[in-house]
């Protein structure tokens, strides 16, 4: 699977992201959503180092360790794109244990994974206190549309095109419910930022993350 942007135009979305955080002041809920082969959570990752070293702690969470058990996740197969849409992600663990205490007026005392999938258990990570100045950076796919407390989203988006190009083996029957997700949840009218990634070369950049738009979702 080769990479949906190139190294330089990722170091340099990293920047951007990270230079909209610290234009803010107090604890920064941040999301990078977008479908596998655009690597949020490697995106989430460079913005990350960028913020630490400029002395704002990040805190970079996959949201592959918040889905649901599988008894639920997979009820209707493995390969159910309505599931993979709207059943995967424990949205409540989610907002409960992470995006709300991590809020401006949260208790900060988060947890930074919830279920491992593989093992089909909760993880046993105890709680962490957020420094007032602290940046949660949410990384997964589908993320966007659903009412989560986010301060500041980045979008990646992809065609279903580049997607079926792209996608890891295994994964192309995803491709449908990506599409769903651009015309049922309307990812790109939730972001700050949207990149559509089809040209790794000369991605298109659309929106302004300097925008405070007071945590979407809630507080």
């Amino acid at each position: 699977m080769s990479a949906a942007i190139t190294p330089t135009t990722r170091d340099a979305l990293a920047a951007r992201i990270a230079e909209s955080v610290l234009n803010r002041t107090g604890r920064v809920r941040l999301v990078v959503d977008g479908p596998p082969p655009t690597d949020p959570l490697g995106l989430a990752g460079l913005a990350a180092d960028v913020l630490r070293a400029a002395g704002r702690p990040p805190l970079v969470v996959d949201t592959d360790d918040w889905l649901r058990p599988a008894s639920v996740r997979l009820e209707y197969g493995r390969t159910d794109p309505d599931t993979y849409l709207d059943g995967r992600l424990d949205e409540d663990a989610l907002r409960r244990e992470l995006l709300d205490p991590a809020g401006p007026t949260g208790s900060g005392r988060v947890l930074r994974r919830f279920h491992d999938a593989a093992r089909g258990r909760a993880f046993r990570d105890g709680y962490m206190e957020l420094t007032d100045g602290a940046v949660v950076l949410v990384a997964g796919t589908l993320l966007l549309g659903r009412g989560l407390p986010f301060d500041i989203a980045v979008h990646l988006r992809m065609s279903a095109a580049a997607l079926r190009r792209r996608l890891p083996a295994g994964l192309e029957w995803t491709v449908s419910a990506h599409e769903r997700y651009e015309t049922e949840r309307y990812p790109a009218e939730d972001a700050d930022l949207v990149v559509l990634s089809d040209h790794p070369e000369r991605p298109a950049i659309r929106g302004d993350v300097q925008v405070d738009r007071g945590g979407r979702g809630g507080s």
